[in-house]
């Protein structure tokens, strides 16, 4: 269950110095096929989504050189200066995206709704960001969000949006790139039927997706040649249509053009601004990826590559339609010339399928953080890289996305209607990063007088092209909508269901004095073993321990609560992973450990889980002993006292000798002691599980005459219980709502949150708990 800790990527990646060069220069050129794939792909559907609908009738030179004009002042504005130059300023430990935006929030501004969040949370190393000290104007704004309440929820709710377009930019993203990059066999084989067409992209895009597991690094390899190639083709083919066609092209850099356009265009040309967004979709993701690589990267690469190849390819385009307006409706092909038609094609048709992956990684990065802040059900992680912290994948999420994408390619059949949908999601995302870093402005960065400049200007542009977008909802823009209204309810229901249980796991927790009055045998027969009770509390005994010690005859001599919870943090370091503590005085053999993982770790099944946690026990026991804070007589002190124990000093440690034996050679020493039965099963499971389970560790006490006789004997009483074995005990719960709930609740827990619960991975499945260990006892929750 530890994190990989193999990982090399410095905590501060956007730090630059002379020797992360290479490794940046590295970074910078595997981010060109993977961040940049969607955003280089543009120019085949740009000119042509923009000029149809009503701007058809203002074909005219003045109306391109206008559209190049305003192509060329959104890609300066909003991805070269509000996210290459500020937004990725606003790494979170070194993540991007919608969520580590809302992370810093959470941690400054106590935003967060998470249930199970305690002071020693606050007191990681990567928790505090910058300048701690509240501003007089972010203090008196967390005044007035703390007398408001449910401005929390609807600041979650909109973060949720934001995430579920994220989701939808993944669904569309593939569609519009694969099946614009397709349309150009139209322009050179006019026997091709649109339906043929569609077919070809759709066994694209089912290839696309099934490549995925690879993961991203080496999807990287493989795509960023490509995308390299794609890009000086974009800028040798601009190039040559501007000095083949019009040079004066160049002159429609000045803003003065874009005024000329709107005064000609008027209305027609405001609408006209779904098509033009579509040259800078794709953008979020050099923020959502960004802890895929190094923010020194991503800006080295659009900077200076990126950005230069897109704006001369534009002005090319702009060059050759300018004097042939016939061309507007496949303006990129048929401004291809006829020598190198064929190659640029096939480059096309593979970089469109590359733009997609920037998208598809960015969506795997946004569920596993919803995940980890308790807003989304739980799915199968896997990491990818063993040197790049970040690169995962998720096998449901992306069957899921394949199958709607194929869903979107066969029904709409048209790039255009495609690509209203796609630009609606992709200004949205922005407009929402918008709004939350104003507020990252505010409360983290503590500069509030840079904060209203900053949205009024970036909002404003945001703004008047999220409303044109909407004006397409009609054709095409509802999916989005649609997409993220699902994705945004499922997040929903099961972060509320989430909390509805918690509350009342915190509410029905067993009180002290009760345990404490049956005695350190707890009433009941405690027999050699280690029972980890896991639960959701961070502080407390959960109600399903009542109901072992009422109804169960026996129960395991060492008792430990286990509590894996998510921090709002990208990652915890592993000498800060384990909170360990005391419940109840030293005979009662009871213990509380807390494992504490950031939203980007993941956990891992190595088999070390048990043995790390005994030597942190043992670490604790002995601490106490020579630490009189960490111990009282007061009973309110036999729960909430707890000690950070470093995984990596426990590993280091002689409080206990640790001996390596092969599987074979335990099973030889503890025949005798087990039935055959339990010998069958454990046989079984061990054959199951021969690259998890590959050793026994057994512990022995060091010979030290000065420790203490007490602690002594709790370290052998320790050691004795580990080699009776290990036993997991889990709560099956059943969630309900009272009767006396509303309707709406009933159906949000009822029917939402026990449908997901169903479907999702199980508990004991997403911690890696051995089933050959597992107990589970069910227990109803009426929330």
């Amino acid at each position: 269950m530890e994190s990989n800790e193999a990982f090399s990527t410095s905590r501060n990646p956007s730090q630059v110095s002379l020797v992360n060069l290479p490794r940046n220069l590295l970074l910078a050129y595997q981010s060109i096929g993977v961040v940049y794939g969607d955003l280089s792909t543009s120019p085949l559907y740009v000119f042509t989504s923009t000029f149809k609908g009503k701007l058809q009738n203002h074909q005219n030179a003045d109306s391109v050189l206008g559209v190049f004009s305003l192509i060329f002042w959104t890609l300066t504005l909003i991805p070269l200066l509000k996210y290459v130059i500020i937004v990725l300023s606003a790494d979170d430990n070194g993540e991007g995206g919608t969520f580590a935006l809302y992370s810093l929030l959470c941690r400054h501004a106590r935003f967060s709704l998470l249930p199970n969040q305690q002071a020693a949370d606050e007191e990681l190393s990567t928790y505090r960001y910058g300048n701690s000290t509240p501003t007089a104007a972010s203090a008196s704004f967390k005044t007035f969000l703390d007398k408001h309440k449910r401005l929390r929820t609807a600041l979650l709710l909109l973060v949720l949006f934001g995430a579920s377009m994220v989701i939808g930019d993944g669904v569309l993203t593939p569609a519009v790139s694969v099946l614009s990059a397709v349309s150009g066999l139209q322009v050179a084989e006019n026997k091709l039927t649109q339906s043929e067409l569609v077919l070809m992209a759709c066994v694209l895009l089912v290839g696309l997706f099934a490549l995925q597991h690879y993961g991203t690094h080496k999807v990287a390899v493989m795509f960023a040649p490509i995308v390299c190639l794609w890009l000086v083709s974009l800028f040798a083919v601009g190039l040559y249509n501007v000095i083949r066609w019009n040079p004066e092209v160049i002159h429609a850099l000045s803003p003065y053009y874009i005024i000329k356009f709107f005064k000609e265009t008027g209305r027609d040309g405001w609408i006209a601004l779904g098509g033009i967004l579509l040259s800078i979709t794709g953008t979020e993701a050099m923020f959502a990826d960004l802890g895929h690589f190094t923010a020194f990267s991503i800006r080295l690469a659009f900077g200076c590559f990126i950005y230069p190849c897109l704006l001369v390819q534009y002005m090319g385009q702009a060059a050759f339609l300018s004097k042939n307006l016939s061309c507007i409706s496949a303006s990129f092909y048929k401004s291809i010339p006829d020598p190198v038609f064929w190659p640029v094609f096939v480059i096309a048709t593979l970089a469109a399928i590359v733009g997609s992956q920037s998208v598809i990684t960015a969506t795997f990065s946004i569920v596993k953080q919803c995940h980890a802040l308790g807003c989304f059900p739980r799915v199968k992680v896997v990491h990818t890289s063993k040197h790049i912290l970040g690169q995962i994948y998720i096998p449901e999420i992306n069957w899921i996305l394949m199958i709607l994408t194929l869903v979107v390619t066969a029904g709409f059949h048209d790039t255009t209607m495609i690509g209203n949908a796609y630009g609606l999601a992709c200004i949205s995302v922005m407009f929402i990063t918008t709004c939350l870093m104003s507020l990252v402005i505010i409360f983290v960065w503590q500069r509030g007088i840079l904060a209203a400049p900053f949205l009024l200007f970036f909002g404003f542009i945001e703004g008047v092209y999220l409303s044109a977008a909407l004006m397409k909802v009609p054709q095409g823009g509802w999916v989005p909508i649609m997409l993220s209204l699902i994705f945004m309810v499922i997040m929903f229901v099961w972060h509320y269901g989430t909390r509805r249980k918690y509350s009342f796991d915190l509410h029905n927790k067993v009180s002290l004095k009760w345990i404490l009055g049956l005695g350190p045998s707890l009433g009941i027969v405690r027999v050699p073993g280690v029972g980890l009770i896991y639960s959701e509390l961070a502080t407390g005994v959960p109600a399903i321990f009542s109901h072992f010690v009422t109804n169960l005859p026996a129960f395991h001599k060492v008792l430990v609560f286990v509590c894996v919870k998510s921090v709002p943090v990208p990652y915890v370091s592993p000498e800060e992973r384990f909170l360990i503590g005391r419940i109840c005085p030293r005979p009662y053999r009871m213990y509380r450990c807390i494992v504490r993982y950031g939203y980007k770790d993941i956990p891992r099944d190595d088999g070390d889980f048990e043995n790390l946690l005994i030597k942190s026990i043992a670490e604790f026991i002995q601490m106490e002993a020579v630490e009189p804070q960490l111990s009282g007589s007061e009973i309110s002190s036999y729960d909430g006292r707890m000690a950070v124990i470093s995984t990596r000093f426990v590993q280091s440690s002689t409080s206990l000798l640790v001996s390596e034996q092969d599987i074979a050679d335990v099973i030889e020493t503890v025949q005798s002691s087990k039935s055959q039965t339990l010998q069958s099963l454990r046989s079984i499971y061990d054959d199951e599980n021969l690259n998890v389970r590959q050793r026994r560790v057994r512990f022995q006490l060091p010979e030290n005459p000065t420790m203490d006789p007490e602690v002594r004997e709790e370290l052998l009483d320790l050691i004795e219980a580990k080699e009776a074995g290990v036993a997991y005990i889990m709560g099956h719960s059943y969630v309900k709502a009272r009767r006396s709930s509303s309707f709406l609740k009933k159906l949000a827990i009822d029917i939402g949150y026990s449908f997901l619960r169903k479907n999702c991975r199980g508990p004991a499945v997403a911690l890696n708990i051995p089933h050959i260990s597992l107990i589970e006892v069910g227990m109803i929750y009426y929330v």
